[in-house]
């Protein structure tokens, strides 16, 4: 089963002008209750039945709080957790992935031009690669990053895969889908929405999203809860069902839709977005 966990926290380092999060800062309840949250849902995880993976995919930064390093630890450590991965700027300093077990953890880091130099972060990943941790790189899809996103992935080793978002309301023209596709050889999934209604989706029986409160939904996209993580309540509606939304365009939606072959695309790799196939993962190279 793979989880998606998203807790209370809010609050992001950086202010990147497309993010409406950008520099907001949690006060102190907020942060308690989210620390709080958090160790109650390791902590459930510990005592899970079957296996597991987990994909923290918080509002704002979570690694630069003590409890999200603490707990991708713990949760590398346990034996049925054949996942611990997180959504991350990458800003956070990372000596505490040596404390980690490198084959169970992973780190979906998105490059925001602006906020920090390319040296910077390209250190940070090169750190990730000596530790051995699992690590895709990715950026926003604007016009502006598109030089950046080239110098990228010339510069990235060509064994970390470089996704691109498509950037919200940006109609791409052919040239510029193709400018983009040559650094993400599947930016043409994120470029168009999918038609989901109706259609298979593992989201709600293979794939849940937990919240701070317990509460579970099949997946981020569809607000209609299953039940509650802590009293059992959401098995009794855990099972496939079709999707009830029209169209899906968010990776972390459409990547469990049974319509695209994604599964085997990302195969060993679905949470932290790595392809199975290394060209796919040096830009076709």
């Amino acid at each position: 089963m793979r989880i998606l966990y998203r807790g209370p926290l809010a609050s992001c380092n950086y202010d990147c002008p497309y993010c409406p999060f950008a520099k907001r800062r949690d006060p102190p309840e907020r942060l308690r209750e989210d620390r709080a949250a958090l160790e109650r849902f390791v902590g459930w995880v510990r005592g899970a039945g079957e296996p597991v993976e987990v994909l923290f995919t918080p509002w704002g930064e979570g690694l630069t709080r003590s409890w999200y390093r603490d707990a991708l630890v713990e949760l590398s450590h346990l034996p049925h957790v054949e996942r611990a991965a997180i959504q991350t700027n990458l800003s956070a300093r990372l000596g505490w992935v040596a404390g980690a077990d490198p084959g169970r953890l992973a780190l979906w880091c998105t490059y925001h031009p602006g906020q920090t130099t390319l040296e910077r972060f390209l250190a940070a990943c090169e750190t990730l690669r000596g530790h051995g941790v699992r690590h895709s790189v990715g950026i926003v899809g604007l016009p502006e990053h598109l030089g950046a996103a080239v110098e990228l992935r010339q510069r990235l080793h060509p064994e970390v895969y470089l996704w691109v978002n498509a950037a919200d309301g940006h109609a791409y023209a052919a040239e510029e889908e193709a400018a983009w596709t040559a650094v993400d050889p599947l930016f043409g999934y994120s470029v168009r929405p999918h038609a989901s209604l109706g259609r298979g989706c593992r989201t709600g029986d293979d794939v849940i999203s937990v919240y701070g409160d317990g509460t579970v939904r099949r997946c981020h996209f569809v607000e209609e809860p299953m039940g509650n993580l802590y009293d059992g309540s959401w098995a009794a509606r855990r099972g496939p069902r079709p999707c009830p939304k029209a169209a899906c365009d968010c990776h972390i939606g459409y990547v469990h839709l049974k319509t695209l072959p994604l599964y085997e695309v990302f195969a060993g790799g679905v949470l932290e977005r790595i392809p199975a196939d290394p060209k796919l993962r040096g830009g076709g190279r």
